[in-house]
């Protein structure tokens, strides 16, 4: 265990509005390292999505999955063992990220430690880890402000109850009662109605689901068809002392989301490391359960326990895309990387040409862009792709060089800048001689070139020579070159070359 350790938050976010978020609460989903919250098999989670307003998209997330949401169960110890286990397994999860010095924020509706779903990671991991418990609104405080009734006033006493508590013993508390709040109904809800009407006090309850969200539902408790509730309502008693004046909010038909299903986003890292990534990418590389790509890309893509990694080779592209798109058939968010931008000389056309085949045809493929090798060169160079411009590979592996040479000279004839990819390769040495010659048959000697190597990297650097100088000796594989057209300028600006292409071209 290292000497500094992370923070974990128990964070309340409220009945459901994301306004009703405190600042507290707000600035600390800000900051966090590591975002956790708690869902159903089908991945959506109610406070993840209040909380996303102030998530920067760039966290690591870690879903808790409930391996049951009954009691029905294969588990030897029963319902209660499977969660036991399941809740032993997020606290390991969680304790690894705190002991990398990464701070953990688990969200959780209403108040983490009034029935909340975080108190069982603070039970677990409070003691071993500084610990802060961030109050929230209660669902109880949130019902009575949509109801517009004070729970209690002067000496009345307000009584919580578990609708999983035995029927008789409802009525009876319900019965002694002066305001009461019943939580937990969906399957409960028939025997809590029951347990009111026993105690006399069913005319005066009120049921409120999904308190302050778009889907809030207001009904006095006698009228509430069972088949509709779902668990996250509950049947308020308000006190006898104010008369009803709220207007009662309209119902709001729900619409179920769809259960999850699995996809391919192939996205585009950028030339470098995580300032080079767009906040779209962020969010998808964030979200996804899987990871395919080149070795050395998906080494640039921050670990995170949860996900699980696919490694490979970087000449395995119709394998990798079919892997992926297999994966994402059976249910798992795919998101295959890319430097650059997947679509220019990446996986992107790889993965269409394969899931075109019939049976992906029901996977969904999304291409997310990326900052493009050339556009980064080009702006550490000055502005060299300001006219027309065309991008090309010299590498033959995938097309005769006969087919490289003649685009190279159809270019250098159209005067077009040219961006050139994939330059050399240790097995690959004379095509960069070979394309200097070519265009020098309709170039000047003193066009300048750029040669941008490992931009954004470790490494950076980015030099200007004339094309007639260019030696082929100084190029490697994580190099791109920028060749000018006859516009393009050399200029010096605070004692280094700038290059810029105009963008208006002589009549």
């Amino acid at each position: 265990m290292s000497g500094n350790l992370g923070c974990l938050y128990g964070v309340g976010l409220g009945p459901g509005d994301p306004e009703l978020v405190t600042v507290k609460a707000a600035r600390l989903l800000g900051a966090a390292d590591v975002i956790a919250y708690h869902s159903a098999r089908h991945g959506r989670s109610i406070a993840k999505s209040v909380a996303l307003p102030y998530l920067r998209g760039d966290q690591v997330e870690e879903a808790l999955i409930y391996p049951v949401t009954t009691e029905t169960t294969d588990h030897p110890g029963g319902y209660q063992g499977a969660l036991d286990d399941f809740y032993a397994d997020c606290a390991v999860r969680l304790a690894a990220h705190l002991d990398a010095g990464r701070d953990v924020v688990v969200l959780c509706e209403g108040d983490p430690l009034f029935y909340g779903s975080y108190m069982h990671m603070h039970k677990r991991l409070a003691h071993r880890y500084p610990t802060e418990v961030v109050p929230g609104v209660t669902s109880i405080s949130g019902a009575a402000a949509v109801l517009g009734r004070p729970l209690v006033e002067r000496d009345e006493t307000l009584t919580v109850l578990p609708g999983t508590l035995p029927a008789d013993v409802l009525a009876e508390r319900l019965a002694a009662a002066d305001s009461a709040a019943v939580l937990k109904l969906g399957r409960t809800f028939e025997k809590v109605r029951a347990a009111f009407a026993e105690a006399g006090r069913l005319d005066d309850a009120w049921y409120v689901e999904r308190a302050t969200t778009g889907k809030q539902r207001i009904e006095p408790l006698a009228d509430v068809d069972p088949a509709s509730v779902p668990y996250f309502s509950l049947a308020l008693l308000p006190s006898p002392l104010t008369p009803f004046s709220a207007k009662a909010v309209a119902d709001r038909e729900e619409q179920p989301g769809d259960e999850r299903r699995g996809e391919v986003v192939v996205v585009g890292l950028g030339p470098a490391g995580r300032p080079w990534l767009t906040p779209e990418v962020q969010d998808a590389l964030a979200r996804a359960d899987e990871l395919i790509g080149y070795g050395p890309y998906l080494d640039r893509v921050p670990p995170n326990p949860r996900q699980r990694r696919h490694p490979t080779d970087n000449r395995v592209e119709a394998e990798r895309a079919a892997h992926a798109l297999e994966l994402a058939a059976a249910g798992s968010r795919v998101a295959v990387v890319s430097s650059g931008d997947p679509g220019v000389f990446a996986m992107a056309s790889a993965v269409l040409e394969v899931a075109s085949e019939p049976r992906f045809a029901d996977v969904e493929v999304r291409v997310l862009p990326g900052l493009t090798a050339a556009q980064a060169v080009a702006s550490r160079a000055g502005a060299p792709l300001g006219h027309d411009f065309c991008v090309l590979s010299l590498s033959d592996l995938l097309k005769p060089w006969e087919v490289v040479a003649d685009r190279i000279t159809a270019a250098a004839r159209a005067d077009l800048v040219l961006a050139v990819y994939n330059p050399a390769s240790r097995s690959r040495t004379w095509q960069v001689a070979a394309m200097r010659d070519l265009l020098l048959e309709h170039r000047s000697p003193h066009t300048p070139v750029v040669i941008g190597r490992d931009v954004g990297g470790p490494e950076e650097s980015v030099r200007v020579v004339e094309l007639a100088d260019l030696d082929p000796a100084e190029i490697d594989m994580r190099c791109l070159l920028i060749v000018g057209s006859s516009t393009t300028r050399l200029t010096e600006r605070g004692g280094r070359p700038v290059v810029y292409t105009p963008r208006r071209y002589p009549a």
